[in-house]
């Protein structure tokens, strides 16, 4: 069959969906120390190595066909997606794989500066499998959350176009289990180094990230009203939520700042990403300016309650997650003249039904992330030592380092070296000047 313009666009969508995970990687590199952005890198680069295997071996059959249950596909029905070859289903399968790599990236940013890389390595296909897998099925795959699902059934449709649920608050929930198994970095704090190294990198990665959200909220879209609709309100969410970020770091701290900014278009794009096709613009906005408000006081929580939730996953991903699934019980549009938010006169039934899968969500997640984590953690050892986490886990999990700067400080290299050695033969005595000259042509 021809290649049709909708063909392009999802294979257009997806690769913007997997240039996130490479901007993750600079969002979360620049937030941490210097002496462990490599480290933070490759714990988003190595995600889409592992998953991407994973989704071809068996991670895209657990998502689709028939269900066990309603919680998962059969891992076996179409292992290798052998059965897709010579399918325009192929598409469907890439484009999903992206939004699993990038889930499980998200999760990284929470354990930053601590984690051992073999440890995130062995986590982060047992995750996917345990997990995102059965959750993905369950929203979009046919399961209990899916039209007709046991779920839907009892407490209506739950809506999710884009993964609230399934990418944004089960990626919450893991980071702050693993946080809770690892502990809090040492100076945790205290300690002003565990500042942002590198604002560029935040920023940039930021900006790349909300690039790639263009594809992962419209890449699904099947009308162009409905794209059109998902377009404006991913750039008018963020672009509220930063500017609402920004006056509470004003009023709170005395200072917006550039991390603020960045953190805050986050957050809005996490927000909107549940409910992208089925608010209003007018809608988007708010949903923007309380989303970013918000998480900027959610990211300060860990400071009341003690734990290191290093890069803010928590506070964003999740906080954001909440939000944006439970106010469609608030503010979704009606479909088709019927349902709708309790604001369009649709009672509390969806409210109801965003509730339930919020709760799901976080005992699927939190629960197998508490297993998977422990185990790992008893077995191998998830954490780096003292030494290793003080000298930085560039050089103890990867032998690099970011930034090179004792070579610079040590090298021969002069870019005025004839200038400057001619300078010095003509100021020095007689007697040294053949030196000079020596060491010119050495």
């Amino acid at each position: 069959m021809e290649l049709t313009a909708g063909n392009v666009w999802i294979m257009f969508s997806a690769a913007l969906v997997l240039l996130m995970t490479p901007a993750l990687g600079l969002f979360y590199g620049g937030m941490t120390r210097a002496k462990a952005s490599l480290n933070m890198i490759m714990m988003s680069f190595v995600s889409a190595g592992i998953v991407g295997v994973v989704w071809v071996l068996w991670g895209y059959s657990m998502t689709t066909g028939k269900g066990f249950l309603g919680i998962f596909g059969d891992p076996f029905a179409n292992f290798g997606l052998a059965r897709l070859m010579g399918s325009p289903d192929l598409l469907k399968a890439g484009f999903s794989a992206t939004f699993a790599i990038i889930t499980v990236a998200l999760i990284s940013g929470a354990i930053a500066d601590r984690a051992k890389f073999t440890a995130w390595a062995l986590f982060v296909p047992v995750w996917i499998t345990v997990v995102y897998c059965p959750l993905a099925f369950m929203v979009w795959g046919g399961g209990l959350m899916s039209a007709g699902g046991a779920v839907s059934s009892v407490f209506g449709q739950v809506i999710d176009f884009a993964g609230g649920t399934v990418v944004e608050i089960s990626s919450g929930t893991a980071a702050l289990v693993l946080v809770l198994i690892l502990g809090n970095r040492h100076g945790f704090g205290k300690d002003p180094a565990h500042r942002p190294h590198n604002i560029p990198f935040i920023m940039l990665g930021a900006g790349i990230l909300w690039f790639g959200w263009f594809g992962f909220n419209a890449g699904a879209a099947t009308t162009v009203e409905q794209a059109g609709l998902i377009w404006v309100n991913t750039l008018a969410a963020p672009a509220a939520a930063m500017l609402s970020w920004l006056v509470v770091e004003k009023v709170r701290h005395g200072h917006p700042t550039s991390l603020g900014a960045a953190s805050g278009v986050v957050a809005g794009l996490v927000a909107i990403t549940p409910s992208c096709a089925n608010v209003s613009p007018l809608a988007a906005v708010g949903l923007g300016l309380v989303a970013g408000a918000a998480c900027c006081v959610f990211v300060d929580l860990k400071y009341k309650f003690g734990f290191d939730d290093s890069l803010d996953v928590v506070g964003v991903h999740l906080g954001g997650g909440l939000i944006g699934t439970l106010a469609l019980g608030l503010i979704a549009l009606p479909a088709d003249g019927h349902g709708g938010g309790l604001f369009y006169g649709g009672g509390l039934h969806q409210l109801v039904a965003q509730t339930v899968a919020v709760l799901i969500t976080v005992t699927l997640s939190g629960l197998a992330t508490a297993v998977i984590g422990l185990a790992i953690h008893k077995a191998v050892g998830f954490r780096v030592s003292h030494e290793a986490e003080v000298a930085g886990v560039d050089r103890s999990e990867h032998a690099e380092t970011a930034y090179e700067f004792d070579g610079l400080a040590h090298s021969r290299f002069n870019p005025f070296g004839h200038h400057a050695q001619a300078h010095h033969a003509a100021a020095a005595p007689h007697g040294q000047q053949e030196r000079v000259k020596e060491d010119s042509l050495a």
